[in-house]
């Protein structure tokens, strides 16, 4: 079975509000086998909402819609979603004598136009909402033919959230075939984006149950695996056999079969080798820092560093001789190389981690551009330095220069 969400509300089409609620529903549905197929967001407009619930009803299995229950004007899902099924609504008078119950208990009057919240769609079941004045609906009907299950949930997380768990799971777990699906994750180091699909796509391709996305982000391509099966043995097994093959096609540049970050994979390493790491950043800013103390634990093998900006700091924090900096300029092989063994000596660390650049938008020439980063990793026994010339904005090019400053760490514990 597959599955579409809509999400209604004028609100979520600016750039204010964000439909949170599909995030929760499609990670049940899955728990079902349930596949999410589509997900819409649709404004307060009767014409469009009809149009969208129809186009929906003719794809999917399962149509959800969320929000416009309420008993306001623009409140228009019950009335969209009966003139899509043409069908009539009908109004449940012991809904009506709930609300105004409920409006009693609060020593309030109820307004007349809570009542379209009574507007029940013909051959529906309500779904008492313990935490709001609006109810569900579950509808089980057909569209062209072909068996549909329609629920109306109110918009409010809290609302819709209690009322999935305790009326439209347990319908679902019913009447849904019996189906799971599997998932696994595998991320990828500073290998590109364009020759990381090259060297996949004819293995993935051949694993035709295996839904394969190949998502990209700085310095990282992510290889997201999903299968279904009747059972979740068959499905997992479906997934480990594709990631097994890509992972010996990929090599080391797999640095997470499970979804791991690469500082938290950084941070496994470094505990099992019993060692402990500094960091003395110019252009990143203190992200590499910031990244590997994001992570619980992380003051068991990261003992810290400095951000030497300034020239004078890098000699101050980091004792870069003056004339090492003249000499070669503080974005250099040179500098970049000094900080990572300097800091480590410090510190008193088992890694040293250099890193020195020109972020931009300004400060580039035609010598030293931006987006021109040194990266330097040293253990005292062993040292890389590596020069790259980053994209994109000022954020992109210290994301870049942090990942691959992690990556180096990672590939020295290895």
């Amino acid at each position: 079975m597959i599955a579409e969400i809509i999400a209604v509300g004028s609100e979520m089409l600016t750039p204010s509000r964000q439909d949170t609620n599909s995030l929760f529903l499609t990670g049940r549905l899955n728990e079902l086998g349930i596949s999410v197929a589509f997900k819409t967001v649709v404004g307060d407009n009767r014409d469009h909402l009809t149009s969208v619930a129809r186009t929906a009803m003719t794809r999917a299995d399962i149509c959800i819609f969320m929000g416009g229950l309420g008993p306001t004007e623009d409140d228009l899902t019950r009335e969209s979603v009966a003139a899509a099924l043409d069908i009539g609504l009908n109004r449940d008078h012991e809904i009506i004598t709930s609300m105004y119950k409920r409006f009693a208990e609060r020593r309030l009057q109820m307004p007349e136009n809570n009542a379209r919240q009574a507007d029940v769609l013909q051959g529906a079941v309500v779904l008492t909402n313990s935490r709001g004045t609006a109810p569900g609906q579950w509808l089980e009907t057909e569209f062209d033919g072909r068996p549909r299950i329609v629920m109306l949930l109110p918009g409010p997380p809290h609302e819709l959230q209690a009322l999935w768990e305790k009326a439209c799971m347990p319908r679902l777990r019913a009447v849904a075939p019996a189906a799971a699906i599997a998932t696994r994750v595998l991320k990828t180091a500073m290998l590109p984006e364009s020759a990381a699909d090259a060297r996949t796509a004819p293995i993935y391709k051949k694993h035709s149950k295996v839904e394969t996305t190949v998502l990209a982000a700085q310095g990282q391509v992510e290889f997201h695996l999903r299968a279904t099966g009747t059972t979740h043995q068959e499905a997992q097994a479906a997934v480990d056999r594709l990631a097994g093959e890509l992972e010996d096609e990929l090599g080391d540049a797999v640095f997470s079969s499970a979804g791991e970050s690469l500082e938290e994979i950084v941070g496994y390493y470094l505990q099992m080798r019993n060692a402990k790491l500094a960091v003395a950043e110019s252009c990143t800013g203190g992200m590499i820092a910031e990244r590997i103390t994001s992570v619980a634990g992380s003051s068991r093998y990261f003992l810290g560093g400095a951000v030497v900006y300034s020239n004078d700091l890098k000699t101050l924090f980091a004792d870069i001789p003056p004339l090492m900096i003249e000499s070669h300029g503080a974005v250099s092989k040179e500098v970049a190389l000094a900080l990572a063994e300097n800091i480590r000596d410090i510190c008193n660390a088992d890694i040293g981690v250099g890193v020195t650049g020109v972020a931009g938008p300004g400060g580039g020439t035609e010598e030293k551009p931006v987006g021109l980063v040194y990266v330097a990793v040293t253990n005292g026994q062993k040292q890389e330095v590596v020069q790259r010339r980053f994209p994109g904005d000022r954020e992109r090019v210290r994301r870049w220069a942090s990942q691959q400053a992690l990556d180096l760490v990672r590939r020295m514990l290895m």
